[in-house]
């Protein structure tokens, strides 16, 4: 592991990092390690060594989901939520929010789903946003544990290895199986998906009042142009650490202060 590593994983962990890391990196297989953060009402567990590091590090330490809002939203959608980390960050800050989690790939949500026991407020669900409600495939581009990627089955695009394949569903069919009629916050980071998911979101895109994205351009070219074609309506936009805010005004989260 190099020296940038090993710093990250003391400020996450400490020395108790610092060894699961280690004993992780000698077994070949990551080891579970038990978190307690101030703040946060229930222990949840991190693997060691992973991607899983740098995405508590940018949630929990660097904050990046930290927004100032008007009112506490009530629901709020999670697509793409790996472990549960910004789920849980949420469901700590805004506890009377209803969390639906989402989440493709089967180590990741089994993980998400641990995390989220003691939440009676968070729903994960097993699947991915897509377009439309299809069975889609899961691919390992080996980037580690944060970087699953879906595609259309009969894409010709190689992103990595096949998985396995996972349900595509729509933001309006989550909406409609969950009960949900308007969506006060939807946090995206589905790795260069959002090019398909914005494709043409006219079915439920009036329906959301802040969006948090994620956009992988870099991922997949074209990722920008869905987004921003997609997303006309919004009244403010800022960036905050990875992501891209949009919010409407009369919705829940504060507009960026000048």
């Amino acid at each position: 592991m190099s020296l940038r590593t090993l710093r990250r994983y003391g400020r996450v962990a400490g020395i108790r990092g610092l060894v699961s890391a280690a004993k992780g990196k000698l077994a070949r297989t990551p080891t579970l390690l038990r978190m307690v953060r101030p703040g946060i009402r229930f222990p949840f567990f991190v693997r060691l060594p992973s991607t899983d590091v740098p995405a508590f590090e940018q949630i929990f330490i660097k904050q990046e989901y930290d927004f100032p809002v008007t009112r506490a939203p009530r629901t709020i959608v999670d697509a793409g939520a790996n472990i549960g980390l910004a789920s849980i960050y949420f469901s700590n800050k805004f506890p009377d929010a209803r969390i639906i989690a989402i989440e493709p790939e089967g180590s990741n949500f089994d993980l998400l789903e641990r995390n989220a026991a003691p939440y009676d407020n968070i729903t994960p669900i097993r699947g991915a946003l897509w377009h439309e409600n299809t069975s889609i495939n899961l691919v390992d581009p080996a980037l580690g544990k944060w970087a699953f990627r879906t595609q259309a089955r009969d894409d010709e695009e190689s992103f990595g290895e096949i998985i396995h394949e996972v349900q595509g569903m729509t933001v309006d069919t989550i909406m409609r199986e969950q009960g949900i009629d308007h969506i006060d916050v939807l946090k995206i980071d589905i790795e260069g998906s959002e090019r398909e998911v914005f494709r043409d979101p006219s079915s439920w895109i009036d329906k959301v009042d802040t969006l948090i994205v994620e956009l992988h351009e870099r991922l997949k070219l074209g990722c920008n142009r869905s987004f921003y074609n997609g997303t006309n309506g919004f009244d403010d936009e800022w960036v905050r650490g990875e992501n891209v805010y949009l919010t409407r005004s009369g919705g829940c989260v504060a507009r960026r202060s000048a």
